[in-house]
C-alpha cells in the first residue's frame, strides 16, 4: 500500500460529475443560447424585410407587364392617306398623326355599332378617347412600313388609354372617374361592354420592354427600350476599361511594387475611393469628361467612364484579395523550376485567382448598374425617345439608363408611371440576379483546389 492509497485526498467541495452542469456552466450555456436566438432573430427580421420589399415591388410592378389593348378593324382610306394614289413614301409621310385620328374614331364607332352597344351620355369624342393618344403614331408607322395596305381594312391591337388600362387593373373606379377630367364613367361603361364582346383585351405587353419612354400624357406607351440599351452600352464601356486596368493595377501592387510609403499611400487612397459617395464621381465626370473634354451629355460613353472610375476600387480590392489567397508555395515552386516572376504570376498565380477576380468584377458591374446619382449629374436624366445607334456610334448618342428611368417615372404625377417604375425595378433586379448567377457559375467553373 502506498501513501497515495493509504491517505486519500478528500474530494473537493466543488468537484462533481461531468454530466451534471454547475451554476457557471448553466449561465454560460444560457448566454450562448440567447446569443444564438439574437442572431436567428436578426436573420429572420432581415429575411422578413426582404420578403416585404419584394412583395411590395412585385404587387405594384407585375401589372406593368400586362397592358389593355383595343382590337379594331381600321379602314386605311386611300383618299386620306395617299391622295395621289401613287404609293410614294414621301407623300405618305406628309400625312401627320392628325390624319390618322379620324380613322381610329371611325373604327371605334363601327365596333360600337357592330356590338349593339348603347350608353346614355357617351359622345363620339369620348368613345374614341378610350384609345391611347399614341395609337395614331402606331398606325402611321405601320402604313409607312406597308404602303401596299392602303385601301384595305386591317385589324389592329391598339393601346387603350391609361385610365382604361387602370380601370382593368383595379386602379381606377367609376367613383374616381367622376372626379377625373381624363376619363368619364361612360367611357368605363363602354370599356366593360367592349370587354364582354372581346374587343377590349388584356395581354402581355412586350412594348414595356422594347418601346422608348413616352410623354406624361401617354403612360400606357412608355417603355424601357432606350434605358435597357443605354445601360447595356455603359456596362460594355465599364467592362472593357475597368477589368484590364483594375487587374493590371492589382497585379503590380500585389506582386511587383516595392513596399514603401508611396505604395502605402496608393493603397490607402484606393480603399478611401471605394468609400467615396457615388455622387462625387458624378461631379468629377461632369467637370472632366463634359466641361473639359467636351464629350456629349446623356451619352453612354460618359456614363461608362464615370462608372469605370467608381468601379475600379472595388475591382482592385477584390483582385488583390484573390491574389493574396494563392499560397506562397505556388510562387516559390514556379520560381524554383526557373520561371521568371512574370511567368509565375501569369501562368500560375493569375489562373488560381481567376474565380475571385471574375466574381469581384461582376459584383462591381452589378453595383454600377444600379447607380443613379452620378448619372443624374451628367445629364442622363434627359427625356430620350430615339434609340441609340449600334456601337461604336451609339456610345455617343443620347440615352437613358434603367435606374434613371425609375427615378424619372417616380417623379411623374400619373399613377400609371408609378406602376411602370416598379416594373422597371423588377427588370433591374432580374439583371442583377442574372449577373450574380453568372458570377457564381464562373467561380465554380474556374475554381481549383490546391
Amino acid at each position: 500500500m502506498t501513501d497515495a492509497t493509504a491517505n486519500p485526498t478528500p474530494p473537493s467541495a466543488h468537484s462533481g460529475s461531468l454530466l451534471v452542469q454547475d451554476k457557471l456552466t448553466k449561465k454560460r450555456n444560457a448566454a450562448e443560447a440567447r446569443f444564438k436566438l439574437y442572431g436567428l432573430t436578426a436573420v429572420s427580421l432581415g429575411i422578413l424585410a426582404l420578403v416585404l420589399l419584394l412583395a411590395s415591388i412585385l404587387s405594384n410592378g407585375l401589372s406593368s407587364f400586362q397592358q389593355t389593348f383595343v382590337s379594331l378593324d381600321v379602314e386605311l382610306v386611300e383618299a386620306k392617306l395617299d391622295k395621289n394614289g401613287n404609293r410614294n413614301i414621301d407623300d405618305i409621310k406628309k400625312v401627320s398623326t392628325f390624319g390618322y385620328a379620324p380613322l381610329i374614331k371611325a373604327a371605334v364607332e363601327k365596333a360600337i355599332a357592330d356590338g349593339g352597344i348603347e350608353i346614355e351620355g357617351l359622345t363620339a369624342k369620348d368613345a374614341a378617347g378610350i384609345v391611347s393618344k399614341d395609337a395614331p403614331a402606331q398606325l402611321r408607322n405601320y402604313v409607312i412600313a406597308n404602303p401596299e395596305k392602303i385601301g384595305t381594312t386591317i385589324n389592329f391591337n391598339l393601346l387603350a388609354n391609361g385610365r382604361i388600362d387602370g380601370y382593368q387593373k383595379g386602379r381606377v373606379t367609376k367613383e374616381s372617374a367622376e372626379l377625373d377630367s381624363n376619363v368619364s364613367p361612360e367611357q368605363l361603361m363602354l370599356a366593360d361592354a367592349l370587354k364582354e364582346n372581346g374587343t377590349l383585351v388584356k395581354r402581355f405587353n412586350w412594348g414595356f420592354i422594347t418601346r422608348p419612354d413616352a410623354s406624361e400624357n401617354r403612360p400606357e406607351a412608355a417603355g424601357l427600350g432606350v434605358a435597357i440599351l443605354g445601360s447595356l452600352y455603359m456596362m460594355m464601356v465599364v467592362l472593357v476599361l475597368a477589368l484590364p486596368i483594375g487587374v493590371a493595377a492589382s497585379i503590380y501592387l500585389e506582386e511587383f511594387a516595392p513596399k514603401n510609403r508611396w505604395t502605402d499611400l496608393i493603397e490607402v487612397n484606393i480603399s478611401n475611393l471605394a468609400a467615396v459617395p457615388s455622387i462625387v464621381f458624378g461631379i468629377l465626370g461632369l467637370a472632366i469628361f463634359i466641361n473639359f473634354a467636351g464629350l456629349p451629355q446623356s451619352a453612354p460613353i460618359v456614363g461608362g467612364l464615370v462608372l469605370t472610375l467608381m468601379t475600379l476600387p472595388t475591382i482592385i480590392i477584390a483582385t488583390r484579395a484573390s491574389l493574396k489567397s494563392v499560397p506562397p508555395s505556388i510562387r516559390d515552386a514556379a520560381l524554383g523550376v526557373g520561371a521568371s516572376k512574370m511567368q509565375s504570376v501569369l501562368h500560375h498565380v493569375l489562373p488560381l485567382a481567376a474565380p475571385g477576380i471574375l466574381t469581384g468584377t461582376i459584383i462591381g458591374l452589378a453595383q454600377a448598374l444600379g447607380e443613379t446619382a452620378p448619372l443624374l449629374l451628367i445629364g442622363m436624366v434627359a427625356f430620350v425617345r430615339e434609340y441609340p445607334s449600334a456601337p461604336p456610334e451609339g456610345f455617343f448618342d443620347p440615352a437613358s439608363a434603367l435606374p434613371v428611368q425609375v427615378y424619372n417615372w417616380t417623379q411623374r404625377a400619373d399613377p400609371a408611371f408609378v406602376e411602370r417604375a416598379s416594373g422597371a425595378i423588377i427588370v433591374l433586379l432580374i439583371f442583377l440576379v442574372f449577373m450574380n448567377a453568372v458570377a457564381i457559375m464562373l467561380r465554380r467553373r474556374f475554381e481549383r483546389r490546391w
